[in-house]
């Protein structure tokens, strides 16, 4: 049996067919410090709910796969240390242990499968670190687009990773790259990237459309909604280069790799802008979590 328990609004909404957001929690665990995290989290799921759905934070807690947090729960979350990131690969072996873990954009997806939530809210996703020819730092984030279907909104790929990669890759593993509303690449923080996107849809229901045929026609994965920052909250690509590259250098210099890279470089960035950088990163969040919601009440619509 799955150690996997829906809170009661969850259960209740999903249910009544109701629309419900998945939202990971290393946003609230290696993403933002305290109070701040909290704040957020509370910010998000506030923003879904205004929207017309229900939102369903998911944690690992006790050995237990958590779909929604009670307002409790998510306090002990934001205060917790020492909290696991997890991901597909030791998402089993840390429940069968029984503590505490945050889920990352992969192990997101895979908790709202496991709960029938078709739609998830995050920052932005994972993907080609820069120098990953070298290192070999793929994020599994873009694997879990492939093959597990769930559409994902975020405001694109983090800026810090290598973005032509990233796109190169999720193409070769066939994720549809949609952009709400614009014809460029968001690249979280800013609006533009200077990339293509390979895709643009306008409306939730045209998203929540092209999420069901693909459930129809039998192909596997999800989408990638590349939903850009409000024009208000952004930061330009051209005055973040030189911050990601100094937090970039750092972290090479100091030998941090692996799961650790990402939290360090979006702490350094957070203190290279005076805070800049985390008021962008919560707005970003809650327009993320507003067309989730959008696309989920489509969907739920369609039933």
């Amino acid at each position: 049996m799955i150690p996997l328990q829906h809170s009661p609004e969850v259960a209740e909404a999903l249910a009544a067919g109701a629309p419900v957001v998945a939202l990971e929690s290393t946003i609230i665990t290696h993403g933002m410090p305290y109070p701040q995290n909290i704040e957020t989290a509370r910010a998000v799921e506030a923003e879904v709910r205004s929207a017309g759905a229900v939102p369903a934070t998911m944690a690992v807690l006790g050995g237990t796969l958590h779909a929604g947090l009670t307002s409790d729960q998510l306090t002990e979350l934001a205060e917790a240390t020492h909290v696991a990131k997890l991901s597909r690969a030791d998402l089993a072996v840390h429940l069968t242990r029984g503590g505490t873990g945050a889920t990352t954009v992969a192990a997101t997806m895979i908790a709202a499968r496991l709960a029938g939530i078709e739609v998830f809210a995050t920052g932005g996703i994972g993907g080609v670190h820069r120098g990953a020819e070298l290192s070999f730092d793929i994020s599994a984030d873009l694997q879990e687009l492939a093959q597990t279907a769930v559409t994902v909104v975020a405001a694109g790929p983090k800026a810090i990773l290598d973005l032509p990669k990233t796109l190169e890759v999720l193409e070769t593993l066939g994720v549809p790259v949609i952009a709400y509303g614009q014809d460029e690449l968001p690249a979280f923080w800013s609006r533009g990237s200077g990339l293509a996107a390979p895709l643009r849809m306008d409306s939730a229901a045209e998203i929540a459309s092209a999420h069901r045929l693909r459930g129809m026609i039998g192909l596997p994965g999800g989408q990638l909604i590349a939903n850009p920052i409000p024009v208000e909250d952004e930061i330009p690509a051209a005055d973040l280069l030189p911050v990601i590259q100094q937090a970039l250098g750092e972290a090479e210099d100091q030998g941090i790799a692996a799961k650790a890279v990402t939290p360090f470089l979006l702490q350094r960035i957070f203190e290279l802008t005076e805070g800049a950088s985390l008021t962008a990163n919560i707005a970003l969040v809650k327009n993320n979590a507003r067309l989730a919601a959008a696309i989920a009440g489509e969907l739920a619509q369609s039933r």
